[in-house]
């Protein structure tokens, strides 16, 4: 990062930094959509359990990780202000904290994951795919913590480029281990989806490796010695970043939750149904990756500047940030619409699915211009380290005014599982409404 003075420096600034996080977040959620489309192909019931077991994972993970996210604008700002001494401690302090949240919530795991499949109304062919491709998952939890820390540090820097390399690199070895454990090739045991957990989990330990040498090697990176010495853990320290990671952690999970929430309401429906969800989800969910690229960026961005204390700068990447992000919006969903069937044949080869994919599609198109407005903003509002009333609106959104809706609807109208979708548009827009609002009241008291 460095301070710029024109429309067009940030232009080009901002572009510099976002397109690497950008093929970062597409290569990783790339693994995900591997999974489900090499899942699928190994029968409806394998991704139907993918599907409820990414249910589970992806809320608990994204949530715990976004306590981890804190150590962006923490860098970002010591950066902007000069304070570069002070950024090895909060990363050494960040990895252990990334430890003691992975070994944490795989004991939690440990404990509840029978109970928590054991509520849902779904076939014993299912229910064990899912809990075994969770049970994969979790052998890799404490590797896929560290990797993000520290990619959020280096990310923090502008050296985004290291981080796209990193995940380009992993990328076709994750697809390699999906081919190898779902369907049995080269000596490795036909898993089914359950393989797709134990690809996943042996590239977070690949990845892991990578971004450590790299670090230690690189010059760039090498000159803050986060490895050269492991001080005593502080609790004062993990209390200063858990004070911004645990209100970011909580929002992204009260988002990423309805989703879960949505995917759990439709195991009231058939096997077809939830893998037809599954496959319009992750897809949508893969062009999420732009907006949610561009809000890593703006956190970075607007860190940068409001640690100098060029609040003005701050204002002008956030604007920047949020027409890109509509803009990018708009074409996809015409996209998903122009091509919705060949988007489901992507996932499976059964009438059913293909069907009812493209009508979950097409409620998709809205959602995701929500999203837009809505991930931008709170990438804003992270760097400026603003987290606590972003939880709250966050809770309310989505969970006090969206999936009660989409209950209704879904079982009170002809909607059906439709029902449930209308409620991820009604809480993302009502979510992005709340943010904007926020934004431009700190906006104003700042530059004022």
């Amino acid at each position: 990062m460095y301070e710029t003075s024109t429309i067009r420096e940030k232009l080009k600034l901002f572009g510099v930094i976002l397109l690497p996080i950008l093929i970062t977040q597409l290569g990783m959620y790339a693994m995900n959509f591997f999974d489900t489309i090499m899942a699928g192909q190994a029968g409806p019931d394998q991704l139907a359990g993918v599907a409820i077991g990414s249910s589970v994972w992806v809320p608990v993970f994204t949530g715990l990780n976004g306590i981890l996210m804190a150590i962006s604008p923490i860098v970002s700002q010591l950066k902007g202000a000069k304070k570069d001494k002070d950024i090895p401690w909060s990363v050494r302090q960040g990895v252990y904290l990334a430890i003691v949240l992975a070994l944490l919530i795989g004991l939690v795991g440990f404990f509840l994951l029978d109970p928590i499949l054991s509520l849902l109304d779904i076939e014993s062919s299912v229910r064990h795919v899912a809990k075994y491709y969770l049970v994969a998952l979790g052998s890799g939890i404490v590797p896929l913590f560290i990797f993000n820390l520290l990619r959020s540090f280096v990310d923090a820097l502008g050296q985004t480029k290291i981080s796209m390399g990193i995940i380009l690199m992993t990328l076709p070895i994750n697809i390699l281990f999906n081919y190898m454990f779902i369907f049995g090739k080269w000596g490795a045991p036909e898993l089914g989806g359950i393989g797709a957990g134990v690809a996943s989990s042996l590239t977070y330990w690949f990845s892991l490796v990578v971004v450590v040498l790299t670090i230690h090697n690189h010059q760039g990176l090498r000159r803050y010695g986060i490895f050269s010495s492991f001080p005593k853990p502080s609790l004062s320290e993990w209390w200063e970043q858990l004070k911004i990671g645990v209100p970011i952690g909580f929002a992204i999970f009260f988002e990423t939750s309805i989703f879960a929430a949505v995917t759990f309401f439709m195991t009231a429906y058939d096997t077809y149904t939830i893998a037809a969800h599954q496959a319009a989800i992750n897809f949508a969910s893969f062009l999420y990756m732009v907006p949610l690229s561009i809000a890593f960026t703006l956190t970075i961005a607007v860190g940068f500047e409001v640690g100098a204390k060029r609040y003005r700068d701050a204002r002008t990447y956030s604007y920047i940030g949020i027409i890109l992000a509509v803009c990018m919006s708009v074409l996809a969903g015409l996209t998903l619409y122009i091509f919705d069937e060949s988007v489901a044949r992507l996932y499976s080869s059964n009438p059913n699915v293909i069907e009812l994919t493209t009508n979950f599609i097409f409620f998709a198109i809205f959602f995701q211009l929500s999203d837009a407005f809505g991930a931008p903003i709170q990438g804003v509002l992270r760097g400026y380290k603003d987290v606590n009333i972003t939880l709250f609106m966050a809770f309310v959104s989505y969970w006090v005014i969206g999936l009660p809706s989409g209950y209704l609807l879904a079982n009170f109208t002809s909607l059906g599982p439709y029902g449930y979708w209308m409620s991820l548009i009604i809480g993302l827009t009502a979510g992005a409404v709340a943010l904007l609002l926020r934004m431009l009241q700190l906006q104003k008291r700042n530059i004022a």
